[in-house]
């Protein structure tokens, strides 16, 4: 084979039966998704790398797991768990250790790729029911055992990283639909239902749940296969279409959590004025307060039908960002799926989908769209079909205005149709010693680009870097940014150093740290940073009523019991 011609030899194997290989994949065993071409000619020119960088993998991570880190609990207790959850709902090996402990962030997967673990708890208990967890959680608070909680797995936070030990509850089998009230338009459920089983069951609701219509949940993050319903509260989560349907503290309505103090739980109201919310002091919590056991959440009317796409190719940044604005205040209605790339990640994306070369590119070019400043909006609108039709008509008006060209609604649907994929990429670089990381935060308009320059260029700083950035929910006061940053980078220490930097910088230039993803023990330490010294004692001082000893998710959730000389305060 030519040079010319060469592909790398992508693994494309079934990981090994409790392999690190098998804890480092992105979702389906057996999927795979290749970097084109276009992407992989852009990653040799861009990291200085030949075709021979790429004819041996490294750090494959196929290797068994196997460690010695020996429980903690006495025989006295691990019995007691056996007598609550029953022996076949409570394991100690290693790879269910280490399985519950570690997520999907890119220090996750480096340390598995070196065989490296550490933080992980005693034993992993799967609950049954609300009665298994309540006698649990009065166990554990007797006998002072940390809890952590896990869910689908696909936390990039280090959010459920048992780094006292302790138990771990799996929540696999609390994933029960409670109760259907179609006329609150609501619906009850466990926390550990996935994505795809509660969506299937709201669009079946006629046949599954006997109900009138068919429904949709109206949250899609890019994990979303691999995601809980609980995990979406917990960490107050955004799906793909949150400009529409709202993020998931807009979707919740009543909750009920067990805590060491005893259960919290809220009414089913449209909406009060009886003081602060508690639902609104819950969510987000990730285990810290309590565990959640049921949530009532909104539910919307499956449409499919109605689903108008579209894409629009913009001369610069800038223009974007305003076309997006204008559309989010314009009181014409909200698109749905609505994304705006910056031109380094429009240019990466037209390698990605296949954009590039085509008819479409070429016309870009003639017409003066130039690579390095034109920018992509895509998207799709939702809801009744005539209100969907005069979301898409009234958008098409706005972004005319500010010059972009129609690039019809084929890239929207070829995007769509590979979103849920773009994760697994992340094996085939890893392979070869390249990293693809991301982080995202949440800005207002106003001081948008003081933060998109002020944290690209720190990733640019980096030699040979790609930095890409996106806005993939809006909304009337403001948007996220969205970072994703690929480097050649194999070294831990240099990748939390490389990390530390960016986060760093969303914080000195003004953004959260954190507009969907979490906090979790990674990005803990900038959290008093950003909510100030007053906001973070109100929060230890809720963490001390609902969980006096401290078991509860311990060890740098949401920066409730950090050292002094871990915390991150940067100067604005």
């Amino acid at each position: 084979m030519s040079d010319r011609n060469f592909t790398p030899n992508w693994y494309e194997e079934r990981p090994p039966k409790n392999s690190y290989r098998r804890l480092l994949k992105w979702g389906d065993l057996e999927e795979f998704k290749h970097p084109n071409k276009r992407l992989f000619t852009l990653m040799k020119e861009t990291f200085n790398l030949t075709n021979d960088d790429f004819r041996e993998r490294q750090k494959m991570g196929l290797e068994q797991v196997d460690y010695d880190i020996p429980s903690k609990l006495s025989s006295e207790q691990t019995e007691k768990f056996i007598e609550i959850a029953g022996a076949e709902n409570v394991k100690t090996d290693n790879y269910t250790r280490l399985r519950v402990s570690y997520g999907k962030t890119m220090i996750d997967l480096m340390r598995l790729r070196e065989g490296i673990v550490e933080n992980i708890p005693d034993i992993v208990i799967s609950p049954r029911s609300k009665k298994d967890i309540l006698e649990i959680v009065q166990y554990c608070n007797q006998e002072l055992i940390p809890i952590y909680v896990y869910g689908g797995g696909s936390s990039v936070t280090r959010g459920t990283e048992a780094v006292k030990g302790g138990v771990s509850l799996d929540m696999i089998y609390m994933n029960k639909v409670i109760e259907l009230n179609e006329t609150n338009q609501t619906i009850t459920v466990e926390p550990g239902i996935t994505g795809p089983d509660y969506e299937k069951i709201l669009n079946n609701a006629v046949s599954e749940l006997d109900a009138k219509r068919a429904y949709t949940c109206g949250h899609f993050p890019q994990s979303f296969e691999f995601t809980t319903v609980g995990g979406w509260v917990v960490t107050r989560g955004a799906g793909q279409n949150s400009t529409y349907y709202g993020k998931t503290e807009d979707m919740v309505v009543a909750q009920e959590y067990i805590t060491p103090s005893g259960i919290i739980k809220t009414g089913e109201f449209p909406a009060h004025s009886c003081g602060p919310d508690i639902d609104q002091l819950m969510m987000g919590n990730e285990g810290a307060y309590g565990i959640l056991v049921s949530v009532t959440m909104k539910i919307f009317r499956h449409m499919p039908k109605n689903q108008y796409h579209f894409s629009y190719m913009f001369k610069n940044w800038e223009d974007a960002k305003n076309a997006a604005r204008e559309i989010l205040q314009s009181e014409f209605g909200k698109p749905s799926a609505f994304r705006i790339s910056d031109a380094e990640e429009t240019d990466v994306a037209m390698k990605l989908y296949g954009i590039e070369g085509s008819p479409i590119s070429s016309l870009l070019s003639r017409r003066g769209y130039k690579n390095n400043e034109k920018c992509l909006m895509l998207g799709y609108t939702d809801g009744e079909k005539d209100f969907a039709k005069l979301v898409k008509n009234k958008l098409h008006k706005v972004c005319k205005s500010y010059g972009a060209m129609n690039t019809t609604p084929l890239v929207a649907m070829k995007w769509k149709q590979g979103r849920f994929k773009d994760p697994y990429l992340r094996e085939d670089l890893g392979d070869y010693g390249l990293m693809i990381d991301t982080l995202e935060c949440s800005v207002s308009w106003s001081n948008m680009e003081n933060v998109h320059t002020g944290v690209r260029n720190f990733i640019k700083s980096r030699p040979n870097t790609i930095s890409m950035t996106h806005i993939s929910h809006s909304y009337h006061q403001g948007a996220n940014l969205y970072f994703i940053f690929i480097a050649k980078m194999d070294d831990i220490k240099e990748y939390k150093e490389f990390q530390k930097g960016v986060l760093d910088n969303i914080q000195k230039f003004g953004a959260t740290m954190s507009h969907h993803h979490g906090i979790g023990k990674m990005n803990a330490p900038w959290l008093e940073g950003q909510i100030g010294k007053n906001q973070i004692e109100i929060l230890r001082t809720l963490k001390k009523h609902f969980d006096p000893n401290n078991i509860m998710n311990p060890g740098g959730t949401l920066a409730l019991d950090l050292d002094e000389k871990d915390k991150r305060i940067i100067k604005k």
